[in-house]
């Protein structure tokens, strides 16, 4: 494996150089994706909110999956991803959770998981 006589590398050279290349850039943004900073809810109402919504994810996770708990676990999800990236949830992840948990009806309603995030939505939304 050389160069040839006008000094391109090989086939073989450039898929090892692009091998290492796609490994050092992997490598290297999985870094940064590890650094990034995860902020903490910025009051005491998101931190319980927080809470409880990753409890009722692990609860749905022992359910049988319906199109009403796969759009809960979604906008659980969701929620769970702004509060942990800015500190807080926004007015219209609120409401789309609240329409979730009342869109999952009887089945979120039978874990006591989904009446703590109730409870702490009610106190965001002042109701």
């Amino acid at each position: 494996m050389s160069r040839s006589s006008d000094g391109e590398l090989n086939f073989g050279q450039k898929v090892v150089g692009g091998l290492i290349g796609a490994i050092s850039n992997t490598n290297s943004s999985y870094a940064v994706h590890n650094a990034s900073v995860h902020a903490e809810p910025t009051e005491p109402h998101f931190a319980e909110l927080l809470a409880g919504v990753r409890q009722l994810r692990d609860d749905l996770q022992r359910l049988v999956p319906s199109p009403e708990t796969d759009a809960l676990d979604e906008v659980l999800a969701s929620v769970e991803d702004e509060i942990t990236a800015t500190g807080h949830a926004s007015p219209g992840q609120l409401a789309r959770l609240h329409q979730a948990l009342q869109d999952a009806g009887a089945v979120a309603g039978l874990l006591a998981s989904a009446a703590a995030v109730e409870h702490a939505l009610a106190t965001l939304l002042g109701g």
